[in-house]
């Protein structure tokens, strides 16, 4: 198969179903000759900010010198996106060419007496794996797709495994409480293996010290572990201070905007000094100078100037809980007008009413992903209860180009919602302003 026939293929495949569990995704593996375990692996699962910290980490080892595999998922423009080493993505002959040979395993476990039917994440997962291996990478960060318990990432034996937090999300599937979520979170961690988190509920940190304790290993609070003081925050970025119970960091520099990115650097950090128990001990100057390098794009990115476009995949209510605390501490200074989309099975009332804290006026749209998205009417019955100005656009491109149309110099343009609209308007105005 080319690169299109591959992704028109991959992208049929039944991506959820009954009965989940990892017997397939282990029999895939090992057809492929078990790739996951030629390197080494740190394991980033939890609600919200695990892209980020997989991000920060892989730029922390790959500034140690390191060939550092970085696997995260969604993807904001191109599938390619979701595998990369050492900044660069998988090129479309690669992605073809393990899609291709995916696909005849696939086939095969299919045909079997007891059939084993492979889904959409199972084999991006285990071409992942096998690019890895090939281009002999030294460590793989592999960011959790859903859940962690059945996600076909939790074949990996990790170094360090990573949980950044707790929210609600996806309770269809992982369960209609935090606990129940926190459980299936919970089941990437491994015997003997430290867990790193970001998490301070005391309900839930609970659920986490009873299966560490299960599995003979220790929780790791950052909290607990380090303290962080930011000292300055700009569009540019962020100044801040880092002491943690090895080091203490003075003037980390971070392209990333709001607080909650200085502690995913945190949770990073401290999974990265918790690789000494391994003996592997990361320098001083790779930290900084991976803080200092992390790209990670759609998270309060900004893509413009005069007026601000400001890019941010924020898709619940925790999510745009820190925007909203970024923008009001940071950033309203200005007329904000939101773009906004959202799926349908998102907490909808609690995101508008994040947004509306700052936004001045909405413009309603549909992100590309249209079966996923909420209809208009329903964000129009939570922006109504806040007196704000709306409008309904239901092409995104269009919507996009009116709100940088309204906005004075001064003012600033907000795409906020889903995964699906910041990549929809990265596309956009990077086609738009060249």
């Amino acid at each position: 198969m080319n690169i299109d026939e591959a992704m028109d293929w991959v992208y049929n495949v039944r991506r959820f179903g009954p009965d989940r569990s990892l017997k397939p995704t282990r029999k895939y593996l090992e057809l492929l000759g078990n790739p996951q375990n030629s390197f080494k692996t740190i394991h980033i699962g939890g609600t919200n900010g695990k892209g980020s910290t997989s991000a920060y980490i892989a730029a922390i080892l790959e500034a140690a010198g390191y060939k550092v595999g970085l696997y995260t998922s969604p993807h904001l423009e191109r599938f390619n996106e979701r595998i990369k080493i050492n900044g660069v993505e998988i090129s479309d002959k690669d992605a073809a060419y393990l899609l291709t040979e995916s696909r005849t395993i696939f086939e095969k476990l299919i045909a079997y007496p007891e059939s084993m039917p492979l889904r959409f994440f199972d084999i991006l997962t285990g071409v992942c794996f096998k690019y890895f291996e090939e281009q002999r990478v030294d460590y793989g960060v592999i960011e959790v797709g859903l859940g962690g318990r059945l996600d076909a990432t939790n074949v990996i034996e990790p170094l360090v495994s990573v949980i950044t937090n707790i929210g609600y999300e996806h309770v269809n599937i992982l369960g209609p409480t935090l606990e129940d979520i926190a459980f299936e979170k919970a089941g990437i961690i491994k015997p003997h293996t430290p867990v790193v988190t970001g998490e301070t509920k005391k309900n839930i940190l609970q659920v986490f010290e009873k299966t560490a304790e299960e599995e003979n290993t220790e929780v790791i609070q950052v909290s607990d572990y380090a303290e962080y003081e930011r000292i300055k925050a700009s569009p540019e970025g962020q100044v801040f201070n880092l002491e943690t119970q090895r080091e203490e960091y003075h003037g980390l520099k971070t392209p990333l905007l709001g607080i909650h990115q200085i502690i995913n650097a945190a949770t990073a950090v401290t999974a990265i000094e918790t690789l000494e128990q391994y003996g592997i001990t990361i320098p001083r100057q790779a930290i900084i100078k991976g803080v200092k390098k992390v790209y990670w794009p759609g998270r309060l990115e900004v893509v413009h100037h005069n007026p601000a476009i400001v890019l941010d995949c924020a898709k619940d209510a925790e999510a745009t809980e820190a925007v909203r605390e970024t923008i009001i501490s940071d950033l309203n200074d200005r007329r904000i007008i939101a773009v906004v989309s959202m799926s349908s099975d998102k907490n909808i009332e609690g995101m508008i009413e994040n947004i509306a804290a700052f936004a001045d006026a909405f413009i309603i749209t549909k992100h590309s992903v249209t079966y996923r998205a909420a209809e208009p009417e329903r964000l129009i019955s939570e922006i109504t209860k806040y007196d704000k100005e709306y409008k309904v656009v239901l092409d995104h491109d269009e919507a996009f180009r009116e709100a940088y149309e309204m906005a004075k110099p001064e003012d600033m343009v907000l795409v906020i919602g889903s995964v699906y609209l910041a990549g929809d308007a990265r596309r956009f105005y990077a086609s738009y302003f060249s």
